[in-house]
């Protein structure tokens, strides 16, 4: 689906601007420009549709179906939806809002917000056919254990207040109550939406994909190798430090867990670097913190670290 755009990025570096390729130039500026144009297409199909499909849900009916059946059935149903969707953490963010206006509890967004990037079938084949169904297992289900257990530490803080007044949900808006619509009406509301949305979180999108657009073009493979073998106790948080500007989806970091793995870090510490970059990215949070206060985005950053850094360790322990 994004081969267009790999090679438009591709002709607009290299052909347009004569970069040479395979320069530390080339690569990061490449980065920036398809993940760029990635990014704001799915933002842009993601946010509308998701935004147009909610006006035909009344949200009491996403509270009741998520959250009211069972106490934790909504951190499992919320983590498992996070799985079949393979979305990035941008792009996942659009739901999560969603959810949040829809009444659902914090915790429960959370859980998909978390599950949704690190764990998901494009993350599952590949891993399976590169570790086998062992490794493969076992990251689906640590995936999903930190995306509930983070859920619920998030509930028992009891810190909805730090949520944005941009998140929080409309009560007279007709796509929030679930009064009948008319289509015109659902499409302007989902254009409006779309637009009041981008109009907030463009300039941290940018700024979060250049700087790891730099690092991506500059900083080495064999960096991460030397600093973090397996017989460094400290590689584990290092990596999942490491990982956090790093921007990508499972699919696009997987192979470079392969590639780490094969000059000696130790899987566990490999697996936590992926789970960093897809989990924990500098965008994700660029954007989020246009709809919560820092401090419930420095909570949620450090619940999912140490679930990272735990789910390494054990890694490496047991593998």
């Amino acid at each position: 689906m994004f081969l267009p755009i790999e090679w438009f990025s591709k002709w607009l570096t290299f052909g347009v601007f004569g970069i040479v390729k395979g320069s530390m130039l080339g690569e990061a500026v490449n980065f920036f420009i398809f993940d760029t144009v990635k990014v704001f297409l799915l933002l842009t199909v993601i946010i509308f549709c998701v935004s147009y499909l909610r006006t035909y849900l009344p949200p009491e009916k996403v509270r009741y179906f998520i959250s009211k059946r069972n106490k934790y059935l909504g951190y499992i149903m919320a983590s498992a939806l996070g799985i079949v969707t393979p979305f990035c953490t941008c792009s996942a963010i659009p739901l999560f809002l969603g959810f949040i206006q829809a009444g659902v509890p914090l915790g429960v967004t959370f859980s998909f917000l978390v599950a949704s990037p690190m764990i998901n079938e494009i993350a599952l084949v590949m891993l399976l056919g590169m570790f086998g169904w062992k490794i493969a297992l076992i990251y689906i289900g640590s995936g999903m254990v930190i995306a509930i257990v983070s859920g619920i530490i998030i509930d028992q803080l009891n810190i909805k207040h730090l949520v944005a007044n941009f998140a929080t949900p409309d009560a007279s808006n007709p796509a929030y109550t679930g009064a009948s619509m008319m289509q015109n009406e659902r499409f302007v509301f989902a254009r409006d939406y779309l637009g009041s949305v981008l109009k907030k979180v463009w300039p941290y999108v940018i700024v979060g994909i250049g700087i790891g657009a730099w690092i991506h073009g500059y900083v080495p493979v064999d960096f991460l190798a030397k600093i973090a073998g397996r017989d460094k106790w400290y590689a584990v948080p290092m990596a999942t430090l490491i990982g956090i500007p790093l921007y990508s989806n499972a699919a696009g970091v997987i192979p470079l867990v392969s590639a780490l793995t094969e000059k000696g870090v130790a899987l566990g510490t490999t697996l936590a670097f992926m789970m960093a970059v897809t989990g924990l990215s500098l965008p994700e949070f660029m954007i989020l913190k246009t709809v919560m206060k820092t401090k419930l985005i420095l909570i949620f950053a450090g619940i999912v670290g140490v679930g990272i850094i735990i789910t390494g360790y054990l890694f490496n322990l047991i593998l």
